[in-house]
């Protein structure tokens, strides 16, 4: 009989630790034994998918006998004209964590080094531990500032990749236009990702999506998702932009079907849904403000942000405050994982929601 403790699993997953996305309404439901449960804790779009990619997919549902399109061409027209740059520059995936994996596997070897700011999104390091690379975290200055000088000065002869979250997932800051330009001249040859799922809740007159660093031939892959203001998180798709040459490596890592089919309608719909987007946009401006009237309120120091979310600082009492929230039928996502624990990320959600979140806090804090 064969010994199941003799098959040995690569050593560098012992620094990996899977993906934990929080728990579901339904779950927290059946534990608590609540009818009501909102959650605020993943960024989703409150108020829902764009009505052109819920269109599409019914329309193509009865073509799920045939396989993707391999090359998602129609996807990748769409979003090329979007952006403003050729098709051959474009790259969708499955989610943009396939992405980053995609990447990974692409140009990192045994020994490389990835720089990221810390705290980010937890699928940069996922990424570069598969590989056997080394994880170079550059902590934020002050307010959740970029550090663009430590991030130079992190560099080596080692470092392949630089990641740049902006809007930052957990922070909700970002990285002045100028200052990109200072990275991206200081680092020379090294690729740089622009990871921008947030782009679009974005709103300072200094913001940059890196699509003009691109267009400029700088190493830059912009790396954006549907499954925040496009509202099509459920299909999973994402997809990149970068100079051809960085593509065509990426592609010989990717598998042939990655895109689904209904992921590739709903996207190429959702795409052009600019009326979806703009309410979007405006309706997540509105619940910022208001988030932040009622952190004020409740004197929590919080992070003005350029996304979707918020994070608040509720203290000592972080935890149990976000284990009490959740009692009261509200799930938020908990810091503790980026080395925050006194603090609580918040999705901005629908008018209701985020008044129902605020009445949790507000008698939990009062009481």
């Amino acid at each position: 009989m064969a010994n199941l403790e003799n098959i040995k699993a690569r050593k560098t997953l012992d620094q990996i630790q899977p993906y934990s996305p929080g728990k579901p309404i339904w779950e927290v439901q059946e534990e608590l034994g609540l009818e009501r449960v909102i959650k605020l804790a993943s960024n989703e779009n409150p108020l829902g998918p764009s009505k052109k990619a819920v269109a599409a997919i019914e329309q193509g549902v009865l073509g799920l006998n045939r396989y993707p399109d391999a090359d998602a061409s129609d996807l990748k027209m769409a979003i090329a004209k979007e952006h403003g740059v050729e098709k051959n520059q474009v790259i969708p995936t499955n989610g943009a964590d396939e992405l980053i994996t995609l990447i990974s596997e692409a140009f990192l070897e045994q020994g490389d080094e990835i720089i990221v700011p810390d705290p980010s999104f937890s699928e940069y390091d996922f990424g570069a531990h598969i590989m056997g690379a080394k994880v170079v975290k550059v902590p934020f200055a002050q307010g959740f500032a970029f550090d663009v000088d430590a991030m130079i000065a992190a560099v080596t002869d080692k470092t392949k990749i630089i990641y740049i979250c902006s809007p930052n997932n957990p922070t909700g800051t970002y990285m002045k236009k100028q200052d990109v330009q200072k990275l991206l001249d200081a680092v020379g040859d090294i690729l740089v990702v622009f990871d921008a799922a947030y782009s679009h809740y974005a709103d300072a007159d200094d913001y940059t999506d890196g699509t003009e660093f691109i267009q400029q031939g700088y190493p830059l892959l912009t790396l954006k998702t549907f499954s925040k203001i496009y509202g099509i998180a459920g299909v999973r798709v994402g997809f990149g932009i970068a100079a051809d040459s960085i593509i065509t490596s990426i592609l010989k890592v990717k598998e042939p079907f990655n895109v689904n089919t209904l992921a590739q309608l709903a996207a190429t719909a959702a795409v052009t849904d600019h009326e979806h987007v703009t309410q979007s946009r405006e309706a997540n401006n509105d619940g910022r403000e208001f988030l932040y009237e009622a952190f004020e309120e409740l004197g929590l120091p919080y992070t003005k942000s350029m996304a979707n979310f918020v994070l608040v600082k509720l203290g000592d009492e972080g935890e149990a405050l976000y284990q009490d929230l959740m009692k009261k039928g509200v799930i938020v996502r908990y810091g503790k994982g980026w080395g925050l624990p006194e603090y609580v990320r918040v999705s901005v959600g629908t008018e209701e929601e985020n008044e129902f979140f605020v009445q949790a806090l507000r008698e939990l804090i009062q009481k």
